[in-house]
């Protein structure tokens, strides 16, 4: 009778030792990219400079739309929200990410992490949104434009953009919930420059097929739909310039959507080539590299993309730095 309970005394402490490696998970090892010391000090010293100028381009844009009479329409105030994203998005990856690469890896807690995932999934889910309600500015200023003033009042502005935001807000939460209840038995290293869903899902020894599920069924509004519409929209567009009698008119109306069109397919394409490709046809560096263009550079380029290039832009610059 001694040994009996003795022997389920010692299989209790065994499944509660499980239970709490499930369970108390204190911090993850990201791995980063590793390889030689003289590539990771090159890409230490390159996401250095392009963080830099990232943060410097996009409060720029932010500080002229503020303060130019000229830049207060609705596509600049939709580009100022897109430039705060800008900023969010790699002030959150960017700083722990050198400090990997620095170190050929590092740890992050478990609160820091879902920290991260939370912020992450707020700068990307925005974003789709936010390209979706630029398409739609761009389809209103150029098949309806003696209305476009009526329907686009800055009132509208601000609701399409706080509305992003909040629904941003609401699907990170959910996402990070969800993300939150994974159960980590094995080593806690994850084999990526930042804390993503797929790779903390690779990690887990729980089942994942809810979390898969909800994920693709986030995907309908925050993708698909957005697709759906941007496409619609452009569709409109195309068949509304094709029917402008003067060629200039119509090159002017193609530039003002080239830019929106261009971020666009790079936000998109790399977005798909992370979560929508089959693994079968990733691999792992494959994964960090792709994910690098979206988390880092995609930031970077977009304000050079949307407004340096723009007259309006120029001249605001202009105006604050006047040439002597």
């Amino acid at each position: 009778m001694v040994k009996v309970s003795l022997e389920f005394e010692d299989q209790r402490i065994k499944d509660s030792h499980v239970v709490t490696n499930l369970t108390d998970v204190i911090q993850f090892t990201l791995l980063g990219y590793q390889g030689g010391i003289q590539l990771r000090a090159l890409l230490f010293c390159l996401i250095s400079v392009v963080f830099c100028v990232t943060i410097c381009g996009n409060l720029l844009i932010i500080t002229l739309v503020a303060t130019s009479k000229n830049l207060q329409t609705p596509m600049y105030s939709f580009i100022s929200h897109l430039s705060v994203s800008d900023i969010i998005m790699p002030a959150n990856i960017v700083p722990n990410m050198l400090y990997i690469l620095l170190n050929n890896g590092g740890t992050i807690s478990y609160i820091g992490c879902m920290t991260q995932f939370f912020i992450f999934c707020v700068s990307e889910s925005f974003e789709c949104l936010l390209l979706t309600v630029m398409s739609y500015d761009r389809y209103v200023a150029i098949c309806n434009p003696l209305r476009y003033s009526s329907i686009m009042t800055s009132a509208q502005c601000v609701r399409l953009a706080f509305s992003s935001w909040f629904l941003s807000l609401f699907t990170a939460f959910i996402d990070t919930l969800s993300a939150s209840r994974l159960k980590f038995c094995g080593p806690k290293i994850i084999d990526h420059l930042f804390c993503d869903l797929v790779p903390l899902q690779d990690i887990a020894c729980s089942d994942t097929f809810h979390i898969k599920l909800q994920l693709y069924l986030l995907s309908i509004p925050f993708v698909g739909l957005p697709i759906m519409i941007i496409v619609i929209s452009y569709v409109n567009i195309v068949r509304a310039v094709l029917q402008i009698p003067s060629n200039l008119s119509r090159q002017k109306a193609f530039s003002t959507c080239s830019s929106h069109l261009t971020v666009v397919f790079i936000f998109y394409s790399t977005l798909f080539s992370v979560y929508i490709l089959p693994k079968s046809a990733q691999t792992s560096d494959t994964n960090k590299i792709t994910s690098l263009l979206y988390t880092v550079f995609s930031p970077l380029i977009n304000p050079f993309i949307y407004s340096f290039r723009n007259k309006d832009i120029k001249k605001a610059v202009q105006e604050i730095f006047p040439k002597n």
